[in-house]
C-alpha cells in the first residue's frame, strides 16, 4: 500500500507542479495575448416572472381576509405567573383535601368515643 503512494508521489513530482491558469475576471490587461483569457462578465438571468408569481401568491390580503380582528384580544399580563403556578397549586389542592378528610375523620372518631363514655354512663 505505501509502495503504491510513494509510486504516485513520484509521478507526481516528475510531471513537475500543476499549470496554474489565470483567469482575469475584475482586471482588464493591456497585453492582447492575456485580452484571450478575460472572463467575460456574468449576466444576470431575468427572473422578473418568478417574482412576480411569487409576489402574488405572498400578498397578504388573504391573511388579513382569514383573521377575525374582533375575536383577537391580548392576554392577561399575569397568564404566564398562572401557567407556572397550576402545577403547585394541584399539588396543595390535592393535600387540602387530604387534609380535610383526615380531621373529619378525626372528629367522628372523637364523637364516637363521647358516644360510647355517654352510653356506658348512663347504663
Amino acid at each position: 500500500m505505501k509502495s503504491m503512494h510513494k509510486a504516485d508521489d513520484e509521478n507526481d513530482a516528475s510531471s513537475g507542479p500543476p499549470k496554474k491558469v489565470i483567469k482575469f475576471r475584475n482586471y482588464t490587461p493591456q497585453d492582447p495575448l492575456l485580452k484571450e483569457k478575460k472572463i467575460e462578465k456574468a449576466k444576470p438571468a431575468k427572473v422578473l416572472e418568478n417574482i412576480g408569481e411569487h409576489l402574488e401568491k405572498g400578498k397578504l390580503q388573504t391573511a388579513v381576509e382569514d383573521v377575525d380582528l374582533t375575536t383577537l384580544a391580548p392576554r392577561k399580563p399575569d397568564w404566564d405567573l398562572k401557567r407556572d403556578v397550576t402545577n403547585r397549586m394541584d399539588k396543595l389542592e390535592k393535600r387540602t383535601q387530604k387534609a380535610i378528610v383526615e380531621l373529619i375523620r378525626e372528629r367522628l372518631n372523637a364523637e364516637d368515643d363521647l358516644s360510647k363514655v355517654v352510653n356506658i354512663a348512663t347504663d
